[in-house]
């Protein structure tokens, strides 16, 4: 049995133990429930810290611990009636994101997400730069603003061309970094163009700043420039948010004759383009240049995040600008969140210097070849009538499904079927102009498990 398990279940019993008891009433003592439930020191200490955690017990050093005094219940619950008329109008909807950050349930096949699988994740190696990093003696001192020179001068060097650690400041994560971003540069009610389909988060910030996104439509080359300069033109917008590099949700990265004239479009409108350089490590094939390394005029605001490559919780980003831009970018984050947990900079900083860092992107991009290979087999296989694209990098395959399929009915569908996918039209600022599915092929536990859950979509699909 895996410790955490022995936990669980040593927990669960005492919990059912301490409710029969008075408050006040003494435990048996740590070695007594080693003896009778036959676990470990560190077993009873984790369960019993599980219990204090959850109020049910107290522990006094010297005296043992004890059971906790019960909360006198409610006679009735509270009238919060009143909050409605204070609140007003909801202005942030948390449904998309929540829905992509949402596990799937037992037994569902999850071909949606965005996180590398456990198993993908470097996990050995990020405890030891955690464990390195904690070990220093400043590791809980208030770092230096705009995050520690060393994490600077990486990212720095990471994107190349005349970028300088100056130009970096270390954030809480990328979707901390693009709510910092927007609101530093646009005011609300400002407009946004957005490609079209796009991540769902910047939308969601995007709404619930009060600014209003435009959609500009990608196709397999990435954003079109024509049509970029169009929304500019109409919008009078003066902001362009892009994922350049394995587009989120299509996979598209946007083709060397765009990249100059995406710039070219951004020069004329006097605008600036914030791109979201989420993907970068996570390419089966080599990713071109980040924009910034080609603009020479501070137009471009990059965003780079390593949280996709390696775990959820390493919520470490950075932000580069150059120029006027830069200084409010710093101000707003500094107001904001003040600065990102020192020991986490340190972590991150350990792990990318470590010999472990190259071996991991060197699993992870050999892992995604063969599941996108794999996935793009079983949809040849099952679903041969669906056009599925084939993405260089990132997560996942845009599928176009056939005209009259309801794609979010059918993505309820599918999870009843036991199978978790995203449906194409929330990633679309506005009207879609056909159905699709988002399908992932970073989050299953396997290339089995990928073949499994498109029969299941198949089966699904076809009844």
């Amino acid at each position: 049995m895996k410790n955490d398990s022995s936990v669980a279940v040593l927990a669960d019993a005492l919990r059912a133990d301490v409710r029969r008891m008075s408050p006040g009433e003494r435990l048996p003592s740590s070695r007594t429930l080693v003896e009778r439930h036959r676990v470990s020191p560190v077993t009873v200490s984790r369960a019993l810290g599980l219990l204090s955690a959850e109020g049910l017990v107290v522990t006094r050093p010297g005296s043992g611990t004890f059971a906790a005094g019960r909360r006198a219940a409610a006679a009735e619950p509270a009238d919060l009636g009143w909050q409605a008329v204070t609140l007003g109008d909801r202005s942030v909807d948390p449904s998309g994101v929540s829905w992509l950050l949402t596990p799937a349930p037992d037994g569902v096949v999850p071909l949606s997400g965005g996180y590398l699988h456990p198993a993908l994740q470097p996990g050995r190696t990020l405890a030891t730069a955690a464990a390195r990093a904690a070990r220093r003696p400043d590791a809980w001192e208030m770092p230096p603003l705009g995050g520690l020179p060393e994490l600077r001068g990486w990212f720095a060097r990471a994107v190349g061309g005349a970028v300088s650690p100056a130009d970096v400041v270390i954030t809480s994560g990328g979707q901390q970094s693009l709510t910092t971003v927007l609101r530093a540069l646009l005011p609300p009610g400002a407009p946004l163009l957005v490609e079209s389909p796009t991540y769902l988060g910047i939308l969601a910030i995007a709404r619930a700043s009060g600014l209003h996104p435009v959609p500009v439509p990608v196709d397999a080359n990435g954003v079109r420039p024509d049509l970029l300069a169009e929304a500019f033109a109409m919008s009078g917008a003066r902001v362009f948010y892009g994922q350049p590099v394995f587009h989120n949700p299509t996979g598209a990265v946007l083709s060397a004759g765009r990249r100059a004239r995406v710039l070219d479009v951004a020069r004329t409108a006097g605008a600036f383009v914030v791109e979201d350089d989420f993907a970068r490590h996570l390419g089966i094939d080599p990713p071109p240049p980040p924009l910034i390394a080609q603009d020479d005029e501070g137009r471009v605001v990059h965003i780079a995040s390593l949280t996709k490559a390696t775990a959820p919780s390493l919520r470490v980003a950075a932000v580069i600008a150059r120029g006027p831009v830069a200084e409010r970018i710093r101000a707003t984050q500094l107001v904001e969140e003040f600065f990102p947990a020192r020991p986490l900079q340190e972590t991150l900083l350990e792990l990318v210097g470590s010999p472990g860092w190259a071996r991991h992107l060197r699993t992870v991009r050999t892992a995604l070849l063969a599941r996108r290979d794999a996935l793009l087999a079983a949809f040849a296989r099952d679903l041969p009538e669906l056009s599925v694209n084939r993405p260089a990098g990132g997560f996942h395959l845009w599928a176009r499904l056939p005209e009259g399929v309801d794609d979010v009915a059918l993505a309820e569908a599918a999870l009843r079927a036991g199978v978790l996918v995203s449906a194409g039209r929330p990633f679309f600022p506005a009207e879609a102009p056909g159905p699709y599915l988002r399908i992932s092929y970073g989050t299953a536990a396997s290339e089995s498990d990928l073949a499994e859950g498109v029969r299941r979509l198949a089966t699904v699909l076809r009844s």
